[in-house]
Parts: C-alpha cells; structure tokens; sequence
C-alpha cells in the first residue's frame, strides 16, 4: 500500500518538485497540496494522509501552528518539518508541535525518502545538520532543575498571543478573530498568568521560541 502524502509549502515550485519526484516511487503517492496553513489543516481534516511535508513560512497561520491543528485532529497522521531555517527555536518547536521529522529543504531526494520511511516505522528522523540544536535545548532544560511545567495553551490563546506578538493592539485582535475586546483582554490575562511572563516583549520571545509566530512574511525565507 503507497504512503499518502500531503504536500503543504507556500511555494507552488517547490510543491511541483517534490511531487514529481514522489511520481517515479511507486510506494509514495501525493493526494493532495496546500499552499497556505489553513487549507493545510482542511486538506488534512479531509484526506487523513500518512504524512504531510510541512514548511514553515506559511501564510494564514505557520507551519508550527498549522502542525500542532494537525496533530490535535489527526493522530495517525506523521509530519515532517521542511524548511530552510536551522536556528533552534525553529528546531525544537517543530517537535513541540508534535513533528515527527525535520528537514532542510536542501537535503537529497534520498535523505527525504528515508525520512519518510523511518516516521512510517513510527521512528523519528532529524537532518544531522539539525541536530545541534535539539543537542543545545537538551543541555539548557538540564539547568532548569525544578521548575514547574507550564499550563499548556489553548488554540485560541495562541491565535492571541500569535497577533500580539505580531504588533497588533487588543481591538484590531478582537477584530481579526471575531471577538469582544473584553474577551481578548481575558485571553491575555490567561495567557500571561500561564506562561509568568508580564510584558509584550517577553511574550513576543515566548511566542518566537515556541514557533507559534514567525513575524515575518517573507516567502524567500522559508
């Protein structure tokens, strides 16, 4: 039976490469593409895939977060992070998001291919040159001895931390997600009460760490 692959990457040329090369393996079939999160999340919530190739620099909502919606409905389904982007908070988040895999959008057709096969095998797969930075979270969380977990986020409240950490002021939140400016200033009180973090620009680093904004729309870059 063939791996049903989703292929989500805002790049309609990278999307086509990848499709082509999955044409010439009789074991993989791509049933469907996405070229913003959203439709990524739908296409999922449709099809079921066996894995989804994930970007990160997506518009709507980003790779991360669009990866953590996925896994949230989706359990059986494996994604696998393919980016540019190196740097650890982008490493780290995507497996905090549920990732299965990462890779650099520069890897070989063949370091892909295994990939997909080893988070098939229910194995997780990291590209070597991402390795260090999984390497640099594990050895900060070694000198954080006792320190309370802190209380997950809900959706909504990343959606509201994501435009916060974006600029935007309570009324144009409110605007953009169909609130009440009352219910937005709610959601930050919780949101700062979770995460013990008070200020606009530490919850702005928060939301970067944890991938839940880019703040960039820079298409180049992803």
């Amino acid at each position: 039976m063939s791996v049903r692959i989703v292929i989500a990457d805002d790049h309609v040329i990278v999307a086509a490469a990848l499709r082509s090369l999955f044409e010439s393996l009789p074991d993989l079939e791509v049933i469907a593409e996405a070229h913003d999160g959203p439709r990524a999340v739908e296409i999922v919530r449709e099809t079921r895939p066996d894995v989804v190739l994930m970007d990160i620099s997506m518009p709507g909502i980003n790779g991360l977060e669009a990866t953590r919606q996925i896994l949230a409905e989706s359990r059986t389904t494996k994604v696998i992070v393919l980016s540019m982007h190196v740097e650890e908070r982008y490493v780290t988040g995507a497996f905090e998001c549920g990732a299965a895999g990462y890779l650099l959008k520069d890897c070989t057709p063949d370091e892909l291919v295994t990939a997909i096969r080893s988070v098939m095998a229910n194995k997780s797969y990291v590209t070597p040159a991402a390795v260090g930075a999984l390497l640099q979270r594990l050895t900060g969380h070694a000198h954080q001895n006792g320190k309370p977990a802190l209380a997950p986020l809900t959706i909504r409240e990343r959606q509201v931390l994501k435009l916060l950490a974006e600029g935007l002021e309570t009324k144009e939140i409110a605007g953009a997600l169909g609130l009440s400016v009352k219910t937005v200033f709610s959601h930050r009180l919780r949101i700062q009460e979770k995460l013990q973090i008070h200020s606009v620009a530490g919850l702005t680093k928060y939301a970067l760490r944890a991938g839940i904004t880019t703040l960039t729309d820079d298409r180049s870059s992803s």
